[in-house]
Formats: structure tokens, sequence, C-alpha cells
């Protein structure tokens, strides 16, 4: 049955009869589905990688521009994501949304056979693939209502953390597949490299053929099996505090539809606001455009919706009331938001820091377009970070769960205060080098236990949302301080790509520093003071 009618997992005698086995069933397909969505999202940190390596006519800055175009429409789809589960029930809007990833996986696969192909559909790709970003609002406040708050470090750990592996299977998936025709003759003809590649296995050399294109096409692989999965293998849980009066799969769709304009539009928006022509205006910095859009997300959500809709989404907006969501999503974009930026930039800030010699030029300035034949593949290593980050995120949630959530938080920040300081040194001695790769090793392992510490916070961050909220405001604050937290992806690959321009690259790590220090003190105050109305949660 597709709707449950009574759900107590709080109810230890109920859960060991009945509970217990939905909300696995219902875990283990909403991971390998968020899985694929985090790839979809996060692609183009590959795809702009050989892009450069296959002479693509766009300059670097352009290419980071395609990755937080799909970070920050990722980001903002979140917004109304976070209220699809009550509106729509988690069975109805995983499977809707896990489809709806087919559209920016085969436009990728068509559109990259050619370099003819203009700069702005590559950016409209790159906007779409936001629809794998905004489902993991969705699907961390479907789980969070499916498990007993006992086990809620655990099962939000396990969707989020082997979910997140997306970004390790994106990076080792698609420069493998690349290598080859992986569809015959419907993958269509090869590129040549002009620059070196690489893959896990090792580097691919300048002149070897390459099929670009299936970094979209392998996903269709994925989501076809997966979207029949999710329509008949999961659940709406119909309670009052969870999703009392969704309607039909059809006009439960129609709705997450609306909502998604809603989140496109303000996307699209702050984009042409902020970005340099010919794709945007560039009237706006991006520290004034992201409230915007985050402002005109909620209004249009709140004011420009049907009126079923709309009364179900001022019952939910109650959260914003509650000091400690807030609070929560300062802490987890310390966590989640520095995993994903992170994951979103690493792979061409290798490639430029490390796959460039950086030697002065005629006039005594320096310049980083001179190719490195010692340099690192940036596809060989730019999985590493968010492998351990997502390994590791299950192992967060549990020990929170024993040792309560704030604490390993604090202990978090402050190894991601350092860690970050030290990628900042050897990131700064790299970029000032003529033999970078001297370099290389000391910063990746720093950005190992960075991404080792974001991943741990995310565990934590989890337990403490879950016993801070109630039943009906954990699971929306869940996919609130997440869709916050995810303009990292936007705003990482957009301080670096600035950063790295100005010759300065280790100035953004200064910055992500002095954030983490923040959300130290915070964390301290809310949660671990002496009088904390929440000690330790």
């Amino acid at each position: 049955m597709a709707d449950i009618y009574e759900w107590r997992v709080e109810d230890p005698a109920f859960w060991e009869s009945t509970g217990k086995r939905i909300a696995n069933r219902n875990l283990w397909i909403s991971i390998p589905s968020l899985l694929v969505g985090f790839s979809v999202w996060l692609m183009w940190g590959i795809i702009t990688v050989q892009m450069l390596n296959l002479g693509f006519p766009f300059t670097r800055a352009e290419l980071f521009t395609m990755t937080a175009i799909a970070g920050l429409t990722g980001a903002t789809l979140r917004i109304p994501s976070s209220f699809f589960i009550r509106l729509c029930g988690g069975r109805n809007t995983i499977f809707f949304t896990t489809a709806l990833l087919m559209l920016p996986a085969l436009g990728a696969g068509i559109f990259l056979r050619s370099k003819e192909t203009p700069l702005i559909v590559f950016q409209a790709l790159a906007f779409l693939s936001g629809f794998g970003g905004g489902n993991f609002a969705s699907s961390m406040s479907n789980i969070s209502f499916f498990f007993p708050k006992r086990m809620q470090g655990y099962s939000l750990g396990m969707n989020a953390g082997l979910g997140n592996f997306g970004v390790t299977t994106m990076q080792i998936l698609v420069p493998l597949v690349m290598t080859f025709a992986l569809l015959g003759p419907l993958s269509g003809e090869p590129m040549i490299l002009i620059n070196t590649s690489g893959t896990l296995i090792g580097k691919i050399p300048a002149g070897s053929e390459t099929w670009i294109q299936n970094a979209g096409l392998v996903w269709l692989l994925w989501l076809i099996p997966l979207a029949f999965a999710g329509w008949f293998g999961m659940n709406n849980i119909r309670t009052p505090a969870v999703s009392p009066d969704i309607s039909g799969p059809i006009s439960s769709m129609l709705k997450i539809v609306y909502l998604l304009v809603c989140g496109f539009i303000a996307a699209g928006i702050g984009l042409y606001l902020m970005l340099p022509p010919p794709t945007g205006i560039g009237l706006l910095s991006k520290w004034v455009a992201l409230p915007l859009v985050i402002i005109l997300t909620l209004v249009l959500m709140r004011y420009a919706t049907p009126a079923p809709i709309r009364e179900s989404l001022k019952r939910q907006f109650k959260i914003f009331n509650h000091p400690h969501t807030w609070i929560m999503t300062v802490i987890y974009c310390m966590t989640f938001g520095s995993f994903i930026g992170y994951a979103a930039a690493i792979g061409l800030a290798i490639k430029v820091v490390f796959g460039f010699q950086h030697i002065p030029g005629p006039d005594g300035v320096m310049t980083h377009n001179t190719p490195n034949p010692a340099g690192p593949s940036a596809l060989t290593y730019a999985w590493t970070g968010p492998f351990i980050g997502a390994l590791i995120r299950p192992i967060g949630g549990w020990v929170s769960d024993r040792l309560g959530g704030a604490l390993v938080t604090q202990g978090v920040s402050i190894v991601m205060i350092l860690s970050a300081l030290g990628v900042s040194v050897y990131m700064q001695k790299a970029y000032q080098s003529a033999t970078p790769q001297d370099y290389f090793f000391p910063f990746l392992i720093l950005f190992l236990i960075l991404f080792c510490a974001t991943g741990i916070g995310n565990g934590s961050t989890f337990r403490t949302i879950a016993l801070v909220f109630n039943e009906e405001q954990a699971g929306p604050v869940l996919g609130w301080t997440s869709a916050v937290a995810a303009y990292g992806a936007f705003m990482m690959p957009k301080i670096f790509g600035e950063q790295i321009k100005a010759g300065t690259p280790e100035i953004a790590l200064y910055g992500f520093a002095a954030f983490y220090l923040l959300c130290a003190v915070l964390n301290y105050f809310a949660y671990l003071r002496p009088g904390a109305k929440y000690k330790n949660p």
C-alpha cells in the first residue's frame, strides 16, 4: 500500500513489528535516488574540467560560472522542496523529482557532442541540473518522518552520507565513461583531447579520444529504474503530523511543478542581476543577490500560490518564528555548505592551481597559463575529498547519538578552522611557483582532513535538529537549513574563481576559516554553555 495512515515509530512494539521494515525499505530506495540527484547536480564540476581539456571556446571564468549556476539553482530549489512532503507525500515527491533529473542528463548527452554549442545552452542545462540539488531537502524531510528520534542521527546520516556519495560516484564514474562509447553508436562521435586528462587509474594523454557527452547519458541508466522503484516501493505517510491532506499523484506533481517554477524564477532573476554580460547585467554582487533570491522565493511561495498550497505553507512557515531555526541554519552552512562547496570547486581548483606553471612574464608580472607537464590530474584526485566526507557522515551521526550533537560539532569547527588555514598556506605557495606539484600532497592531505570534518559535522547537526524541534517542524527545518547551506555550491566556486583570478586564492580560505570561528562561538553559546535551553542536543 502506497499510503500509510497509522505511524507510531516512537512506540517500540510498533517499530519492531511494522515500522522498521517499512522505514528501511523507504530509506534504501531514497539513498540511490538522492545519490543520482547529487551526481546530476554537481556533474558540471567535472564536465567543465574536461571542456577545458578539449578546448571548448570558453574562458575559465565562464567555466566556473556553469558550476556556480547549477549550485545556485540547486540551493534555491531546496527552499520549496523543504515543504513538498506535507503537501504531496513522500512517495509522490521522490518519484517525480527523480524522474525530472532525466531532463538535464539527456540534455547534456545531446549538446556536449559539439564545441559549437553556445554558452547559453550549457548554462541552461546547468540551471536545470538544480533539480538534483533541490531533491536533498525533500529527501531528508521525508526520511526524518520514518525513524524514531533515537535513530535520527543514524538514519539521516545514512540518507545524506550515502546520498552524498553521488558526488564521489560522479567524480569517479564520469571520467571513466568518457573514455569509451558507453552506448555504442548512440553515444555519438568522440572528440580529441588537447590537454592531458585523467581517470581514477591514471592520466589520459593529449590526442586521445573522449566521449564527453557520456557525462550526461550515463545517469539515464540509473534514473529510469530508480523512478520505477520510487513509485512501486515507497510510501506516503498520511498522519496529521506528516502529510494529512495530500491529493492524488497527478495533482501532487502539479503542485511540485508550481513550487519549483517559483524557485526557478527567483534563481533566474538573481543570476541575471549577478552574472556579467552577455548572460546577465552584472548589477548586483553575490552578497546582495543571494539574500534577494531567498526572499523572493519565499515571497512567491507565500503569496503567489493557489489557496490550498498557501494554507499548508503558512502552517509550515512557523519554523521561521523559532530562533533555533536560524542558529542551525548558520551552523549547517559550516558543515554541509563547506562540503558541497568544496566538492563543486575542488576539481577545477586543482586543475588551475597545480595544472599550470606560475612564472613571471617578460614584464615581470606572474603568468598562469603555461601547462605543467608534472602537474596532478584533477580528475584523478577530485573524488577523494567528497568520498571521505560522505563516507564518514553516518559515523558522525552515530557518534553524535551517543556523545551529543553540539559537542561533536564544536570539535569539528576547531578542526575545520585549522585545516582551512593549512590549505591556504600550500595553495598560496603553489600559485606562486613554477613547480606547484611540490605542494600538492600537503594541500590534498589537509583538504581531506577538512572534508572529513565536514562529514562528521553533517551527522552531528542532524542529531541536534532532530532533538531541538518537534516532529512536525523537524522535517521542514532539515530542508530549510540544507537549502541555505547548499548555496555553498554556488558561493565557493565563485569565490575561488574570483580569488584565483586576482592571484590570491589563499584569501578564500582565510574567509572560510573566519566563518568557522563564528560558528564555533555560536554553537557554544546556543548549546554548550552552562544554562543553555537545549544542552548538547
